[in-house]
Formats: structure tokens, C-alpha cells, sequence
């Protein structure tokens, strides 16, 4: 496994690379291609889970082949600047369009507890779309307390604080190009 590039904040504890920036891409190029064998050409709207999937959504859209693609964005929290989350799901930015009777795509960086993602699953089921799945990067099952189902999954893991490619400790090593664990020391 590939070394981190660079070194966590003091404080913050140490970086442990988990996924280096080669297989993240081979990875989502393959969960486009099974997206677009789900979808084809059917009109489509893919919703970014914003902050933490932005990265991860503009590079699995860029590899989608279908044209009737409509990028909308949502903001959700749960974590603050810890690293479990607090329970509460905070919603502060919503669609800007109208999805009863569209295929939705939720594009999530990870899923963890599961708490934020069943929230906007009954939040937007509520809504009457033809369809509603879940992509994330990362499914983490180990701490799930919410059932979820990920539709299209980059990768699996039970454990650990993930970082970089969008993945955030209080706002800190999103812009890292790999994804690392954040172990605490």
C-alpha cells in the first residue's frame, strides 16, 4: 500500500493510505459503466451529496455515457467536526427541480451509519420518482445502524475514518488525491 503524500495536522493523529488515486479512478470508471448498463439512455438525474461526494460525482459523471444526465446537488451533515456522527441530520440545501416520475441517483461519498442516506432516501421516496437508487464510494457497514441499500458500490470496508478525495475530518484533507484513514494516536 502506498504511502500518504503528505502528513496528517498535529494534533489530528496520522494518515494510512487506503486507496491510491489509480484504483479510485478504475474504480469509479467501473461503477459508471454499470450505471449506464442500469439506466442507458433513460432520462436521468444524478444528485450530489454535497460536500463530501463533489469529487467522486464530478469524476463518475464525466464517465457516464448517458446524454439525458441532470446534475443536481444537496447538502446534508451529520459529523461536524467529529469523527462519529452526532445523530442529527442537518438538510440545508435541497433539489432545485421537480423529481416525481425521474430516475434519481443519489451519489453519496460513503455510507456509514446510515442515518444521513435513509433520511434523504425517505425525504426523496416521499417525492414520487420513478426510481431511486444509491451510489457511494465508500459502503462502510461495520457501524450501520439504518438499513441501506448502496445500488452501486466502489468500495467495502467494516471500519476506520476515511479522508481525502472529498472525504473531510472538520473540513481538513478533502483535497488529498488518494484516500487515506485517519488514525488517532
Amino acid at each position: 500500500m502506498e504511502k500518504c503524500q503528505v502528513k496528517a495536522l498535529p494534533g489530528d493523529g496520522r494518515l494510512v493510505s487506503v486507496f491510491g488515486p489509480e484504483e479510485i479512478a478504475a474504480c469509479v470508471r467501473g461503477m459508471a459503466a454499470k450505471i449506464d448498463a442500469c439506466y442507458g439512455e433513460e432520462p436521468l438525474v444524478a444528485v450530489c451529496v454535497l460536500k463530501g461526494a463533489c469529487i467522486f460525482f464530478s469524476d463518475l459523471v464525466r464517465c457516464l455515457q448517458n446524454r439525458n444526465l441532470e446534475l443536481e446537488f444537496i447538502r446534508i451533515a451529520s459529523y461536524g467536526a467529529a469523527t462519529v456522527s452526532s445523530g442529527e441530520v442537518l438538510f440545508s440545501k435541497d433539489v432545485e427541480i421537480d423529481i416525481r416520475d425521474k430516475h434519481v441517483l443519489l451519489v453519496e461519498d460513503i455510507v456509514d451509519s446510515g442515518r444521513s442516506m435513509r433520511f434523504v432516501l425517505d425525504n426523496f421516496a416521499a417525492r414520487g420518482p420513478r426510481s431511486l437508487r444509491v451510489a457511494a464510494l465508500v459502503n462502510k457497514t461495520g457501524r450501520r445502524e439504518r438499513e441501506v441499500t448502496v445500488d452501486f458500490t466502489g468500495f467495502s470496508l467494516d471500519s476506520g475514518f476515511l479522508v481525502g478525495y472529498g472525504l473531510d475530518y472538520a473540513e481538513r484533507y478533502r483535497a488529498l488525491p488518494g484516500i487515506c484513514e485517519l488514525v488517532p494516536e
